[in-house]
């Protein structure tokens, strides 16, 4: 299969390439970036062709493409490879407004390609394990939900709200929501937040605390930030605990590491060993292509999760409680 990268923008871009060119069946046969030195960096990187015009890459021979630019700019690049009949992994959040989103989705749904936004903590295996037991009843009926989701201030055009749409919240919570909506089948229905900037001096939020409820009347709260220091040992956490009538459960996803220590660089370092949850995600959007089936987080599913934190926004905005249809 032949998949062509837009920009590499977004950190994640390079996860994904690398996880790409680990898979036999997989060419990565083009990049395009509008940064033409990050261009053609990334092409030399994974052994291809740089484009520095989209529709070339679009009218080469390939089924399919990652995007990883900047969110303001994932409508006209998922549109335009939707025209050229490409199927689309596009990272998150979906888009930066509602109305993007729904033109995207639609474009998609009427070139009958598969769009599937970049979610990969659905395949972190604690988080797997998790859905299993919650699923299995162990826990009783669910009554309340504590997210965290606290990293590193990307800073770049991640804090420019016109590229970024939003900050930390924006950045954070579109994870999280994802995986209670998926854990519970159950959409927000009210969110209120309290949302500031300490850390950094940057023109967008570096933290927020969510307090949401769902559909079934189950609490849920959440922690986002860009809170974490240069010289902490891991870019950040995510985190979820489940308050069942039975029991309780607490997964960390990155839980899975190996303690460093050294006497150059950084003290203390985290070294992750468990499951690449990044390869776990670009495996299955190689599948769902190959198999021509529906992808597990639809553009419906990006839609939700990026609603939720524009709502946010609002909620702190009138220091009140939001309503979500």
């Amino acid at each position: 299969m032949k998949i062509g990268m837009i920009s590499f923008a977004h950190h994640h871009a390079y996860s994904y390439g690398d996880s790409l060119a680990q898979l036999p069946t997989v060419e990565i046969a083009g990049v395009y970036d509008p940064d033409h030195i990050r261009g053609r960096e990334a092409a030399a990187r994974y052994q291809t062709v740089y484009h520095d015009d989209l529709s070339s890459l679009l009218a080469s021979e390939i089924e399919a493409v990652v995007i990883c630019s900047e969110n303001s700019r994932h409508k006209e690049e998922v549109i335009q490879a939707a025209r050229a009949k490409k199927h689309i992994l596009c990272e998150k959040p979906i888009a930066t407004n509602v109305r993007d989103a729904e033109e995207m989705i639609a474009a998609c749904e009427e070139a009958e390609v598969i769009l599937q936004i970049a979610f990969p903590v659905r395949f972190c295996q604690p988080i797997i394990e998790a859905k299993r037991l919650l699923d299995s009843g162990q826990l009783g009926q669910l009554q309340g939900i504590r997210t965290t989701n606290r990293g590193q201030n990307p800073l770049s055009w991640f804090v420019d709200k016109e590229l970024s749409g939003g900050g930390a919240v924006l950045d954070h919570t579109v994870h999280m929501v994802d995986i209670i909506r998926w854990f519970t089948g159950q959409e927000v229905t009210e969110v209120y937040a309290e949302i500031d900037t300490f850390f950094e001096e940057t023109p967008v939020e570096d933290s927020g605390i969510l307090t949401m409820v769902l559909a079934d009347q189950t609490i849920v709260t959440h922690d986002c930030s860009w809170s974490r220091c240069d010289n902490y040992p891991t870019w950040g956490d995510v985190t979820i605990e489940l308050f069942g009538s039975k029991g309780t459960l607490k997964v960390d996803a990155f839980k899975e590491h190996l303690s460093n220590f050294q006497d150059q660089g950084k003290a203390a370092n985290q070294l992750f060993f468990g499951a690449d949850m990044d390869a776990g995600l670009i495996a299955d959007f190689v599948a769902c292509v190959t198999e021509k089936r529906p992808p597990a987080i639809s553009g419906y599913d990006g839609l939700k999760a990026m609603e939720v934190g524009l709502k946010a926004y609002e909620a702190a905005a009138k220091k009140q409680v939001v309503m979500i249809k």
